[in-house]
C-alpha cells in the first residue's frame, strides 16, 4: 500500500507530537503491507533523516498552502490510504481520502479530541476507517461526542527510542547548569500560557516543603515559551528563584543528556493526551511523577511505571517529591518495556493489516 501521510509535525521537527509521528512512520517502514509513505508536513526544521520507503516532502507551514499541496498531491498521485496526523486537518483529509477512495485513518492525541467539533469533523470522523489514539482517556473523551462506532477508534499508545536508557551525566553539562550536589526534579515541555496544564506551577508551589526535607534540592525546567515569565515570577513571589532553573528548549536529540542530570521526572499534569516523556524518562531510568485525572495514566501503567498524583493536591505532589528525591519510590521503571519501539512496531502493522483488508 501507499500512504499519503498528512500531518503537523515529523521528521527535522521537535515536540511529543513530532516524536510520535517519527515512530510511527518508522513503524509504518518496516511493514510488509506497506510500499512506500508519503509525508506533507506543516512544520519541520533541521537534517531531515527518514527510514527507507519513507518520503518527506518540504514543509507548508501556512493553513491555506499545507492544504492546497495536499489537494495537488492527491489529483497527481494515487494513495491506498490517506493518514491524518492531528484531528485539526481532518476536514482536508477527508476530502482527499474520498477523492482517492481510500480508507482514512485519523490520529489524535489530546486536548484537540476532547471538547465536541463541528458538523464538518463529525461528518470526518464518521468516515474514518480507523481512529487511532494515544491513551484510553482520549479514546473516551473523543467517543463522548463523535459519529464513530467504538470499535473502529483503537488505543496505539507513544513509544521511545532506544537511544533513552540509564547513562552517567556530563561533568561539563552539570557545571553550566549549576547542579553539581543538587538533587534534581526536572520538567520537560512547552511553557505556553495554552499549556499551563502541565503543571510547573504546581512543582514551584511545592518546593518550600520539599526543600524542607530535601535541602540541595533543585527544580530544572526544560522548554521555552510565553509562559516563562509568569513561572519566573512565581519563583520570585515563593522565595524560590534560587531553587528554579530554566534551562532553556534543547533539541530533541540532546535530551538523554538532560534526563541523565535528574533524580525525578515530575510532571502532574490535567490535559496531557499521553505524555511520550514519561517513558522517555523512565526509560532513563529515572522515577516519574504523572497526574491521575488525564492521559498520563497510561504513560505511568496505571502506576506500574511511576506515581499518579491528583494534580490539584499540594500534599500529594509534595510527598511525592520527597520520597522520590529521598529514595523512596513506587514504580517500577522495568515496566517501560512494553512501551518499546519493535511491540509498537508490531501493533502498527496489525492495525495496517486491518486497512489493508
Amino acid at each position: 500500500m501507499r500512504i499519503l501521510a498528512l500531518v503537523t509535525d515529523a521528521f527535522g521537527a521537535g515536540g511529543g507530537i513530532a516524536r510520535y509521528n517519527q515512530q510511527l512512520m518508522s513503524a509504518l517502514s518496516q511493514s510488509g503491507c506497506v510500499s512506500d509513505v508519503l509525508v506533507l508536513p506543516r512544520h519541520a526544521t533541521g537534517a531531515l533523516l527518514t527510514p527507507a520507503n519513507v518520503r518527506q516532502l518540504q514543509p507548508s507551514p501556512g493553513r491555506a498552502s499545507w492544504s492546497a499541496r495536499s489537494t495537488w498531491l492527491a489529483m497527481r498521485q494515487r494513495f491506498d490510504v490517506v493518514f491524518c496526523g492531528h484531528l485539526n486537518a481532518l476536514p482536508v483529509a477527508a476530502w482527499i481520502a474520498g477523492l482517492q477512495r481510500a480508507p482514512l485513518w485519523v490520529q489524535v492525541h489530546g486536548i484537540e479530541a476532547w471538547e465536541p467539533r463541528g458538523t464538518i469533523y463529525r461528518h470526518g470522523l464518521a468516515t474514518a476507517a480507523l481512529v487511532t489514539s494515544v491513551s484510553r482517556y482520549t479514546r473516551r473523551k473523543l467517543l463522548a461526542w463523535a459519529d464513530i462506532a467504538p470499535a473502529r477508534v483503537r488505543v496505539l499508545p507513544n513509544t521511545f527510542a532506544s537511544t533513552h536508557a540509564p547513562r552517567q551525566a556530563e561533568p561539563d553539562l552539570v557545571a553550566r547548569l549549576g547542579l553539581a550536589g543538587r538533587r534534581v526534579i526536572l520538567t520537560v515541555g512547552r511553557l505556553s500560557a495554552d499549556e499551563r496544564y502541565k503543571g510547573h506551577d504546581r512543582i514551584i508551589g511545592a518546593l518550600p516543603e520539599v526543600l524542607r526535607h530535601v535541602p540541595d534540592a533543585v527544580y530544572l525546567i526544560v522548554g521555552s515559551g510565553d509562559d516563562q515569565p509568569r513561572l519566573a515570577d512565581l519563583a520570585r513571589q515563593t522565595g524560590m528563584s534560587d531553587y528554579v532553573i530554566f534551562a532553556g528548549q534543547v533539541p530533541d536529540a540532546e535530551l538523554p543528556a538532560v534526563l541523565a542530570l535528574a533524580d525525578v521526572f515530575a510532571m502532574p499534569s490535567t490535559g496531557e493526551g499521553f505524555g511520550i516523556v514519561f517513558l522517555e524518562a523512565a526509560a532513563a531510568g529515572l522515577p516519574v511523577i504523572g497526574g491521575n485525572r488525564d492521559g498520563s495514566l497510561d504513560a505511568l501503567a496505571d502506576g506500574a511505571i511511576g506515581r499518579p498524583v491528583d494534580p490539584n493536591s499540594p500534599q500529594e505532589i509534595t510527598t511525592a517529591l520527597i520520597d522520590a528525591l529521598s529514595g523512596r519510590t513506587t514504580g517500577q521503571p522495568a515496566a517501560v518495556r512494553r512501551f518499546a519501539f519493535p511491540l509498537f512496531a508490531d501493533h502498527v502493522d496489525r492495525l495496517v493489516r486491518t486497512l489493508a483488508r
